[in-house]
């Protein structure tokens, strides 16, 4: 089996790894505390110069089309120098990906390029509802049929990049009589549409610069032509597609992880104590193993995934396991490298701080460790019967 990377991987990873070092990372703890919005948009639009926006998506939509190992290895980078970025990043992704595989021919033409060249600081994913999180079977926001036009009716919560998104990939009830799931469409919904509220960015852990919003329809009308897909198939759009965003979340992990761990194993080689290095210690020298090996294994869980799915294989129990342990072992990684620190790790003058709140919620959004595990179990079940 070879693992090495093509030379395009190599280049597109470097490429990553030196944005996110110089660009980016002397920018992320100002980001963090203030939420500088214009030098975060600057950051989103020198991405999309560089082809990150869409890098799964066809050169025709203006994509850089490197495949998905491409990908998971920039997110990675990348979120080693900025995590809001990343996120954002990945979102994008997401959402040029979707309106790619199911999307008209109008709607990838109108939409998919002003994503991956940055006219369009980002896309909108919008899915998880107050009692639809975990369960988005469960969806309350509706579509009916008026004429020409759909009229949408609910919220959505948890919305990345709400604030600035130029469209939305939005999922509504369009048939109530049918079992639940059964009856749900996706629909494509521009910002600024009349009847289109952005609420207010939540107040979060981490990941400060990337905003988080709620959306609010209040009889929000759109065109006939803004149903993706067959009517009623959004679930299934849904289910399939969360499962490449799972990639790029773990991704995401673990460049985080990484950062944590690089960062606190060069301070104990500085750091003295009885007269000595730190990184002289057994219980130290035994965080730094563990936490490298879990950060690798996550590594080649990643590659496996992004291999399969890049390969047109069926890749969702994979996707769930790198998903799971990645974001798990950067969340063990981030600690390691806080309790390392000492209690310098505990203030906001060092970073391992920010990493340990920003890979907090790695575990929760795209699918919760909790969603994860009945999804590889499931798999695993269905295999065996």
């Amino acid at each position: 089996m070879n693992l090495d990377l093509s030379q395009e991987q190599k280049i597109i990873q470097e490429t990553a790894r030196r944005f996110a070092k110089t660009e980016l990372e002397p920018h992320a703890a100002k980001l963090d505390q203030n939420q500088d919005r214009k030098q975060f948009l600057e950051n989103l639009k020198k991405l999309a110069e560089l082809g990150f926006m869409g890098l799964n998506v066809k050169q025709e939509y203006e994509g850089t089309e490197a495949g998905v190992v491409a990908f998971s290895l920039a997110m990675t980078e990348i979120a080693r120098g900025c995590t809001s970025a990343a996120v954002t990043m990945s979102v994008n992704n997401l959402v040029c990906e979707v309106i790619q595989a199911v999307g008209s021919d109008e709607q990838k033409k109108k939409y998919i390029h002003k994503i991956c060249n940055g006219e369009y600081p980002a896309g909108g994913f919008a899915l998880t509802e107050t009692g639809a999180g975990s369960d988005p079977a469960g969806m309350r926001t509706s579509a009916e049929l008026d004429g020409d036009e759909w009229v949408i009716n609910g919220s959505k919560i948890f919305i990345t990049s709400g604030e600035y998104a130029g469209v939305f990939v939005v999922w509504a009830v369009t048939d109530k009589t049918v079992p639940k799931g059964k009856g749900i469409s996706c629909f494509l919904v521009e910002n600024g549409t009349k009847g289109l509220t952005i609420g207010k960015s939540e107040h979060k852990m981490g990941q400060h610069a990337s905003a988080t919003n709620e959306l609010i329809f209040e009889n929000c009308r759109v065109p006939k032509s803004a149903l993706m897909s067959k009517l009623n198939d959004g679930f299934r759009i849904a289910v399939s597609e969360l499962a490449g965003g799972r990639i790029g979340v773990g991704s995401l992990a673990l460049g985080i992880g990484l950062a944590a761990m690089d960062y606190a194993t060069k301070y104990t080689k500085e750091r003295q104590q009885f007269g000595q290095p730190i990184a002289n210690f057994q219980a130290i020298q035994w965080m730094i193993a563990d936490a490298y090996t879990e950060l690798e294994a996550a590594r080649l869980l990643l590659l496996n995934a992004a291999f399969k799915k890049e390969q047109g294989r069926y890749f969702a129990k994979e996707a769930s396991m790198a998903k799971v342990f990645a974001t798990e072992s950067a969340n063990r990684a981030c600690y390691s490298a806080l309790q390392m620190l000492g209690g310098y790790g505990y203030t906001k003058d060092f970073p391992v701080e920010r990493y340990a709140r920003d890979a907090r919620i790695t575990t929760i959004y795209e699918g919760t460790s909790e969603v994860q595990r009945m999804v590889i179990a499931r798999e695993i079940l269905r295999s065996i019967s």
